[in-house]
C-alpha cells in the first residue's frame, strides 16, 4: 500500500511540474518577484543545516576513523581530515555554483528552454510513478 501511495505522489508531482512548466520561466524574467537571501545568509544557512545533519555527523564517524593512525592523538587527525575534507566539498560546490550559473545564462537566452525541461521532468517522473506502481511485489 505504502509502494502505491508513494507512487501516485511521485505522478502528482510530475503532472504538477508539467502544469506548472511557465513558473520557473517566470522566475527568470522577473527576479524581482523573487524574494531571495544575501549571499552570506545563504552561506550560513547552508552551514549550519550541513553541520547539524545526522548523515554528515554518521560519515565523518563511521568515514574518517579508517584514515587515522591509532599511535597518534585521535583530535588533531579529526580535525585535519574533517577540514580537509570542508576544502574539497568547497572546491566542488564552487564548480558547482560555476557550473548553474552558466546554465541561468542559458536558459535566460531561450527561457522556452525552461518549460521544456520541466516538461520532461515531469514526464520523467510519471514514467518512474507508473513503473513503481505497476512493478510487482517484492520476492521472497
Amino acid at each position: 500500500m505504502l509502494k502505491l501511495v508513494g507512487a501516485a505522489y511521485v505522478i502528482y508531482l510530475g503532472v504538477q511540474a508539467i502544469r506548472h512548466r511557465a513558473d520557473a520561466r517566470l522566475a527568470l524574467t522577473a527576479p524581482d518577484k523573487v524574494r531571495a537571501a544575501s549571499p552570506w545568509r545563504a552561506v550560513w544557512a547552508g552551514f549550519v543545516v550541513g553541520a547539524t545533519n545526522p548523515k554528515t555527523i554518521v560519515f565523518f564517524a563511521a568515514f574518517l576513523p579508517q584514515f587515522m593512525n591509532d599511535a597518534a592523538p585521535a583530535t588533531p587527525q579529526l580535525l585535519f581530515l574533517g577540514l580537509l575534507f570542508s576544502l574539497l566539498a568547497l572546491c566542488q560546490d564552487s564548480i558547482v555554483a560555476l557550473l548553474a550559473g552558466q546554465a541561468r545564462a542559458w536558459f535566460a537566452r531561450s527561457p522556452k528552454r525552461l518549460d521544456h525541461m520541466s516538461v520532461t521532468g515531469g514526464v520523467a517522473m510519471v514514467g518512474l510513478g507508473t513503473t513503481l506502481a505497476l512493478q510487482g511485489g517484492a520476492k521472497a
